[in-house]
């Protein structure tokens, strides 16, 4: 088997707040990626339609607020249903190219009523299918105010090549037992999403590569207020209140001994394309492997509920 895989992080701003448009861009970028010769290309969190930044900034937490309630009803609007089609044009754009994806969306599952958001992971793979979609388990602090808790159903990793893709959402990336429910699964290249910040990937992304001994990716977006569009509810007090950059990047990629195979980037919309060799993996696990001949499953075992988390069970209707 091919020893080396050819991957993209795509730093790039969303539509902010406009699905389809976002979408467009989306595979705009993937086209992009696949003639540098990606085969895996990844995107931030929340890209599809956007981070709700403007929550910690418009007193978000005043209740029965009709701003916040304006705002997060065009949330709901913009966002994802996976099952109604709306990413679709990305999974025909990867079948047509050969390439997989990572997204970060914001989705609107009909599975739990069709109201309420989860920060999502999607996996779609070279096929064009969608493999996997990983709710975040436990939005981050303000976050709450928009997003629900996800479930373990998405904790799963995909064979590429000669490589083993996992991921998680931005602050997930913090969980150690997260980290080794991938870890277990033969996880040997990492995906941590991120809205996008400098401060959020420096630090960890050669962290989890050191702990995991694998290739780890951190994809961030970037959002700045010239990106907050006329069309959207209440523009004018989302501008006042925005800073210049809201979501500086970051995005970055390191390898299984913890060293920079691409720097953290700042402030620039960019696709970077590196080339990782499984033989690093490899060496690097010849003194360290968390879930292999250094784990002591007869001290320390994780359970993983991967059941999908439902408001309701239908058995059966009654007879007649």
């Amino acid at each position: 088997m091919n020893d080396h895989l050819t991957v993209a992080a795509v730093q790039m701003a969303p539509i902010w707040l406009d699905r389809d448009r976002t979408v467009a861009k989306v595979v705009d970028r993937l086209h992009e990626a696949a003639r540098g010769g990606a085969q895996l290309v990844t995107f931030g969190e929340a890209l599809v339609p956007g981070y709700p930044f403007w929550i910690e900034r418009t007193d978000g937490a005043r209740f029965e607020s009709a701003i916040q309630k304006s705002l997060h009803a065009h949330y709901l609007d913009q966002a994802v249903q996976v099952e109604a089609g709306h990413l679709a044009p990305v999974t025909e754009a990867a079948r047509a190219l050969g390439t997989a994806v990572v997204l970060g969306c914001i989705e609107r599952p009909a599975d739990r009523g069709g109201h309420s958001v989860y920060a999502s992971l999607v996996y779609i793979d070279a096929s064009g299918t969608i493999r996997s979609v990983h709710r975040k388990l436990m939005p981050t602090y303000e976050e709450r105010l928009s997003w629900s808790p996800g479930d373990g159903h998405g904790l799963r990793t995909h064979r590429l090549g000669a490589f083993t893709v996992g991921g998680l959402n931005c602050w997930e990336n913090w969980m150690p037992l997260a980290r080794t429910a991938l870890y277990a699964q033969g996880e040997d290249l990492h995906v941590a999403i991120w809205p996008g910040g400098m401060h959020n990937t420096g630090d960890i992304t050669p962290v989890i590569a050191r702990e995991g001994r694998s290739y780890v990716i951190s994809v961030s977006g970037i959002m700045r207020r010239s990106d907050i569009s006329d069309s959207l509810p209440h523009a004018d007090l989302l501008r006042e209140t925005a800073s210049d950059v809201m979501a500086s990047g970051g995005t970055c990629i390191a390898a299984p001994d913890g060293t920079w195979v691409a720097e953290p980037l700042a402030n620039e919309e960019r696709v970077i394309i590196a080339t990782l060799d499984h033989q690093r993996v490899r060496e690097e696990r010849q003194n360290f492997d968390a879930v292999g001949h250094y784990a002591r499953p007869d001290v320390l075992q994780l359970v993983v509920n991967r059941e999908r988390q439902r408001a309701i069970r239908v058995d059966g209707d009654a007879p007649a």
